[in-house]
């Protein structure tokens, strides 16, 4: 993409109201709209990071035997009156509404009641089990307070998947390769070296559920950490008896702020009963489906990374979710060389495949490599007639600060 063309524009300051760090150097940088406290818009630079975050999920997902859908965001108050989460007594962060026709619907907050009632119409028997669902589909929560940026917000995306097995053997053995595939998850994103399993409580459905933290100032929850294990327990369970049973010592944690950019939860028979999903076991005998739940908020990975992936200049994005792998910037002169030597540049590393984002405005240099700095982009190459009377090009990493200069003939090819 050709800056010049790119209609969004950087900010010096953010919006008065905004104290999240996530969300004031996004909006700096162009990456997201604020339309009002918890809601925020993409915009080019943003939804294309946000789908590298989708992508890195979806292949761990697939993986790992997930099958994508898109369920409804609006939801019948009957499947949820099965399972008492209708009511605001129960569940206090419902949108709800009516049809024209006086008939009660909401915005999901989240998926179970409406996947589990899908799935009676096809799992039937045994050998229609194991199956696991996903999806990435808008959410809504009636948050009390939403000053979190994009970490907390009141209408987000979010990826959720549920399993459904025979037995509780299956069931375990598929919520384990979820932990694995959440851990390549957020080695891939680039939060693995600040994101620690950590256990939490379980509610009525298991002993534990296990929450995927990443250490950051911005976040709601605390965390005591095991940095050798590289686990850790939520304030909210920390007592000796846990300790004991995840076979960690009270001395070598260190308390950490951290966000919870996932979690998942063993939902055991709950909502299989109250809605009536049944199998047929080997001997026709009527049994409720296992169940498990599994989330992560793609938004809320997007906000921790630009809270721990940047500095006084701006937004410092790993390569795997960065909007574009390089920015090119031209430094044009009045005989025109640099501008013709930096078309020329952009147009071989798109031949090659590689995602450039080139600043062909007619600004001063000051203003390009501030913009190139908030924006974050990991590889920064430079020209102007200093480095095409050498035959070269300036190269630096926005994550290490490293600069070098590289043979024109080169740029493509060292990518």
């Amino acid at each position: 993409m050709r800056q010049s063309h790119l209609f969004t524009k950087t900010r010096r300051e953010a919006p008065k109201d905004e104290v999240a760090k996530n969300a004031e150097l996004l909006i700096r940088a162009g990456y997201i709209h604020k339309e009002m406290a918890g809601v925020y818009s993409y915009l080019p630079l943003g939804l294309r990071t946000l789908n590298k975050i989708i992508g890195i999920i979806r292949e761990e997902m697939d993986a790992i035997g997930g099958q994508e859908v898109h369920l409804t965001a609006l939801q019948d108050r009957k499947a949820w009156e099965a399972t008492h989460r209708w009511g605001d007594d129960v569940v206090d962060n419902w949108f709800k509404t009516k049809l024209k026709n006086g008939q009660d619907v909401g915005l999901a907050f989240t998926h179970e009641e409406p996947l589990t009632q899908l799935m009676r119409d096809h799992l039937r028997s045994f050998r229609d089990l194991p199956v696991s669902v996903y999806q990435f589909q808008t959410k809504f929560r009636n948050e009390e307070r939403a000053k979190s940026g994009i970490i907390r917000g009141r209408e987000f995306l979010m990826k959720d998947m549920y399993s459904f097995d025979a037995d509780e053997r299956a069931h375990q053995e598929f919520y384990e390769k979820v932990k694995g595939a959440y851990a390549r998850i957020f080695e891939r994103v680039g939060l693995g070296d600040a994101t620690f399993l950590t256990f939490a409580s379980g509610g009525s459905f298991s002993r534990y559920s296990h929450e995927f933290q990443t250490i950051t100032d911005a976040g709601e929850d605390t965390i005591y950490v095991d940095k050798i294990k590289k686990i850790a327990v939520n304030k909210e369970v920390l007592t000796d008896e846990v300790l004991k049973d995840v076979g960690i010592v009270r001395s070598d944690l260190a308390e950490k702020k951290a966000v919870e950019v996932g979690n998942i939860f063993s939902l055991g028979t709950r909502f299989s009963e109250a809605l009536g999903l049944n199998y047929k076991d080997a001997e026709g005998k009527s049994k409720p489906v296992i169940m498990g739940s599994y989330g992560i908020g793609p938004g809320r990975v997007m906000g921790t990374i630009a809270e721990i992936r940047s500095d006084d200049k701006g937004l410092v994005w790993p390569e795997s979710v960065a909007p574009f792998a390089v920015h090119l910037i031209a430094l044009y002169d009045e005989s025109g060389r640099v501008k013709q030597t930096a078309d020329e540049a952009y147009a071989a590393l798109r031949r090659k495949g590689i995602e450039v984002l080139y600043d062909d405005r007619d600004v001063s240099a000051g203003e390009k490599f501030s913009d190139a700095d908030l924006i974050g982009i990991p590889m920064r190459y430079v020209l102007s007639a200093r480095t095409i009377g050498q035959a070269s090009i300036e190269s630096k990493d926005r994550r290490t600060g490293e600069a070098g200069m590289l043979p024109i003939s080169r740029i493509a090819s060292s990518l």
